[in-house]
């Protein structure tokens, strides 16, 4: 990847799609409402996009990775027929109590993320997301961190999250990103 890359960290359930408790079938995704606009209208402004996903159900043994791998093939699916390409999805299978060192909000899916596709912290424009630990990834790579209002969002912001701004939901982060990039 080249300096004029400019990456956007997504998360993916209450952000991409509909919040469900350890999602893991296909067939139950939904893309929430703002979300293809918003990423079409940062495609269009030459963004690229990464999923960090924690994924904890793994770890707990209420599914498989193979089940998750088919979640995400269906977002990126639903996401391609509109023209959005999702780079990679990251994910941490671990549970909270493991104190490993992918699981957000530490850094460790950013930095594999960086390794793989050839990138720095630098190219990375903000994470956005709907939980305190969008918000503390964001802190602890010093990038910028959107709380879209949508899945946990209005819960978090009621408990206190203090993201560097916050929207209804990724259209309104779009617009926000676009506006910001053009001042």
């Amino acid at each position: 990847m080249t300096n004029s890359v400019k990456l956007i960290i997504l998360d993916r359930d209450g952000t991409l799609i509909e919040e469900k408790n350890y999602l893991h079938d296909p067939d139950e995704v939904k893309i929430i409402p703002g979300v293809v606009d918003g990423l079409k209208k940062l495609t269009c402004e030459g963004y690229k996009f990464i999923v960090l996903t924690n994924q904890s159900g793994i770890g707990r043994g209420y599914f498989e990775e193979s089940d998750m791998f088919l979640v995400n093939a269906k977002i990126s699916k639903l996401l391609s027929y509109e023209g959005i390409e999702i780079l990679k999805f990251y994910y941490c299978p671990h549970k909270p109590e493991d104190d490993c060192k992918c699981r957000k909000p530490k850094p460790g899916m950013v930095n594999n993320a960086c390794f793989e596709l050839g990138l720095s912290i630098k190219d990375i424009y903000c994470v956005i997301g709907d939980k305190k630990s969008d918000v503390e990834l964001a802190e602890n790579i010093g990038v910028k961190s959107i709380l879209v209002l949508t899945g946990y969002g209005r819960s978090s912001l009621k408990d206190g999250v203090c993201a560097s701004h916050v929207t209804e939901d990724l259209k309104e982060a779009a617009d926000l990103i676009i506006k910001e990039a053009r001042k």
